[in-house]
């Protein structure tokens, strides 16, 4: 099965956020970074991290895109200890979107936005952990009450996947309606995500800011997840489209990662000048041009 990897997009500071985000959090690795040059932005930094077991991926590309709550990461802890720990990293520098304190789904938990304006969702929980980080999704202003449409959109799209538990709103929240989602957790292709509705007025939306990677080994693959989830002609560049609920995706082989880190400065910018052209990625150009040079 194949991961569905966060991308995260900075002005400048993903070298920085790396290394911050690096030593927050224990068990994390740096995978790769390289300097892509001449893009629109200039000169780019792109690196891949992991943190415990899940990848991420970040570029300083300019200030384009605000990082928003539309997208979350969500810590499942263990401890009360493990979530003050990261309470205390993330949120220096940063501000609380939700207190560190007992509520009614946890007995310890904090909703910040750090430093750089990522937001993490910091939970205790007594169920077992079976994956660390899961990306979070709220939908709210014209997308409130689509979270459970969107689950059951994407799992129709991404193979193995499954609805493993739904927490619906009751009449004691409003201006939340009866029945629209809490919190949905799904697995997409064996990647956990939390999805949730929210009616209150909020200034943001789903933006390229925080893009969600598909990797793909083949065309065809690269092809059907781009007719299935694109809705917006106007957004497609690069690999990146927009689905009809507004979040970005990335459809991309994994090969492409390969070329783009090259050592060979020659390969590594012939490809990724190719890939400037391109809406969707077409494999076999990107490997010719890759074996001329």
């Amino acid at each position: 099965m194949s991961p569905i990897v966060p991308h995260l997009w900075f002005d400048t500071q993903a070298v920085e956020a790396a290394n911050f985000y690096r030593s927050v959090f224990p068990k994390s690795s740096l995978v790769d970074h390289v300097v892509l040059k001449d893009t629109p932005s200039g000169d780019c930094d792109l690196l891949t991290i992991t943190l415990f077991d899940q990848e991420f991926m970040l570029i300083s590309a300019g200030p384009y895109f605000k990082h928003s709550p539309a997208i979350s990461f969500t810590v499942r802890c263990s401890s009360v200890e493990e979530v003050d720990a990261y309470y205390h990293r993330l949120v220096e520098g940063g501000f609380e979107l939700m207190p560190l304190q007992a509520y009614d789904f946890s007995e310890r938990f904090a909703w910040v936005a750090d430093r750089y304006g990522v937001n993490w969702q910091l939970l205790l929980t007594s169920e077992p952990i079976t994956q660390k980080i899961v990306p979070s999704m709220m939908f709210v202003g014209n997308n409130c009450g689509k979270a459970e449409e969107a689950v059951k959109f994407y799992s129709t799209i991404f193979p193995n996947s499954k609805i493993l538990s739904t927490l619906r709103y009751d009449g004691n929240f409003p201006p939340n309606q009866p029945g629209t989602i809490q919190q949905m957790i799904c697995s997409l292709n064996g990647n956990l995500f939390s999805i949730m509705d929210s009616a209150y007025e909020h200034d943001f939306q789903f933006n390229e800011a925080i893009s969600l990677i598909v990797y793909a080994e083949t065309q065809d693959e690269i092809d059907y997840y781009w007719n299935a989830l694109s809705a917006d002609p106007e957004a497609e560049q690069c690999g990146w489209l927009k689905d009809k609920y507004g979040v970005s995706w990335q459809v991309s082989p994994r090969i492409l990662n390969d070329w783009m880190v090259d050592p060979d400065p020659v390969k590594r910018d012939a490809v990724m000048k190719l890939v400037l052209e391109m809406k969707k990625i077409e494999i076999a150009p990107l490997l010719e041009i890759y074996q001329a040079k």
